[in-house]
């Protein structure tokens, strides 16, 4: 980067961890000896923001939950036109990106007999609603709308931090809930820590008991008076994406940051629940309300936590237990949204090993934007799920041994895509500039730059390139279509056209 403009060498220490944090995001470390290679199949696109998928028990079909409230069936390859859910009308209304929305999506274990399946999502005035659909009688690939039955309901007081994951306990059957602090920064009301409040919680519930739910006996308080019965676990700011070991009954939990550190969570299956996460008190497992001395003594820290430079958020993601690539059972896989970074980790013993920056390999060739969720199908096989940048932009990826994908693959996608230069300079404070490679039309071509959230922010204009008549090139100024100087951060270029996308990111340093 050059040292001529008058802001550099004057770096924040925010802005130098940031730039040391650089070849750690844009390159993969090295596998360990001996560990499996991967590689990313498109098994779903032209999706409208996907967050998140699961599949019923012993099901090889793919539900697929999108944000604005509409559940659809991936079948034998397709995504079926026909939604298999829509309440859309009941679902707070999604524009670029919002916390709020259809989150998450739960089976019950006897869904074969039942019918049964569980949705999260915001209403229209924010709250949070647990409700139970069953399927239509004649047609498994149809819910039957009319079957709504609200289970739970609970107030929201700011717009973000919901949470997003419920999940059935692969050894109790009880329905879990995560649930976030309700939003606004730093907590202020203290809801994570407090008897009387569900936010900031695990909650546990059994759906099979009285209506709309019966409390376990099991469960760390149930008796009379606070803390809440529905409590299992507490302390937690955002978990928005967390999953069991389908084998072990181990949780973890992906808890999103405040300002500077992400989290990985972990709860043993054989815990009897009542566990304190330490949110307000501290951020991962350092203090953050107070500022020192946070520590009672009965917190639980993370077993992985990492700096939150670029404004991310931690994805949990899933424990493969698959078939198609043994060498990597017990393998947690878990992501960040800004970044589209993918890592994985074994955690045996309270140990962490073979930790691995999967992001080279699971990228896609760049075509994975932003990871809103991670799933499992009923083979216990895992996916990407990658929000996009728009309305049909959104696309789910299956995660495959290298070499053996038998769709569209990150490599033929590659090969049919337009070819961008390397950004010059990226991180970058004044201007970037990136060459369209000689052969492509650009006038059939639209470049533009887009936020992490998915906003427009600047339509690009062509410039002659640099290599000879033909080339073309763009180039940001890091300012917005009204000329104001945009944030430092993480913004996505993309360049489309002609049944053709190439993608580029840039990172912004003011």
């Amino acid at each position: 980067m050059s040292q001529d403009h008058p802001r550099a060498g004057a770096r924040s220490a925010r802005e130098r961890l940031f730039l040391l944090a650089i070849p750690f995001l844009f390159t993969g470390t090295t596998r360990p000896a001996g560990a499996a290679g991967l590689g990313t199949e498109l098994v779903a696109s032209g999706l409208d923001f996907p967050v998140y998928a699961a599949s019923p028990p012993g099901d090889p079909r793919l539900f697929i939950v999108e944000q604005r409230g509409v559940i659809k069936v991936l079948e034998h390859g397709q995504v079926l036109q026909t939604p298999f859910l829509d309440i859309d009308p009941l679902v707070f209304p999604v524009s670029e990106f919002d916390e709020r929305g259809l989150l998450g999506l739960a089976f019950h274990p006897k869904y074969d007999i039942n019918g049964f399946f569980y949705v999260k999502y915001n209403d229209n005035d924010w709250r949070t609603v647990i409700a139970r659909y069953q399927v239509s009688a004649g047609n498994p690939n149809l819910a039957d709308s009319a079957s709504a039955f609200v289970i739970l309901t609970i107030d929201q007081p700011a717009p973000n931090h919901k949470g997003g994951t419920l999940n059935f306990g692969p050894r109790d059957g009880y329905l879990y809930i995560g649930m976030g602090d309700g939003g606004n920064e730093g907590d202020p009301s203290n809801y994570a820590q407090r008897d009387d409040s569900l936010l900031g919680k695990m909650l546990r519930i059994d759906v099979d008991g009285d209506a709309p739910y019966a409390i376990p006996l099991s469960n760390p308080h149930a008796e009379p008076g606070l803390p809440l019965d529905e409590i299992w676990a507490r302390g937690f700011r955002n978990p928005y994406r967390w999953s069991f070991d389908r084998k072990t009954g181990d949780l973890y939990i992906g808890d999103v940051g405040q300002a500077l550190w992400e989290e990985v969570d972990f709860q043993p299956a054989a815990s009897a629940g009542g566990e304190n996460y330490g949110w307000r008190l501290m951020e991962a497992s350092h203090c953050y309300n107070p500022t020192d001395q946070c520590n009672p003594g009965y917190l639980v820290l993370p077993i992985h936590e990492y700096r939150h430079i670029f404004h991310c958020a931690v994805v949990g993601g899933y424990v493969y237990r698959g078939e198609a690539i043994p060498a990597l059972s017990g393998s947690y896989f878990f992501g960040d949204f800004c970044t589209a970074a993918i890592w994985s980790f074994r955690f045996v013993n309270g140990m962490i090993s073979e930790f691995t920056d999967r992001t080279a390999e699971l990228s896609a060739g760049g075509e994975v934007a932003w990871i809103s969720g991670f799933a499992e199908d009923s083979a216990g096989e895992i996916y990407i799920v990658d929000r996009g940048l728009a309305e049909g932009q959104g696309e789910l990826w299956k995660i495959v041994p290298d070499g053996t994908t038998t769709g569209v693959s990150a490599s033929e996608t590659s090969s049919l895509a337009l070819r961008l230069s390397t950004a010059t300079p990226n991180p970058f404070s004044i201007k970037t500039r990136i060459d369209l490679e000689p052969g492509s039309d650009r006038s059939r071509l639209n470049a533009a730059v887009y936020s992490p959230a998915g906003r427009l922010v600047r339509e690009l204009s062509w410039a002659p390139g640099l290599q000879g008549s033909g080339s073309a090139a763009l180039e940001w100024d890091g300012r917005d279509a009204r000329g104001v100087d945009c944030p430092s951060g993480m913004y996505l270029l993309r360049v489309s056209g002609d049944g053709q996308d190439a993608r580029e990111r840039l990172v912004l340093l003011r």
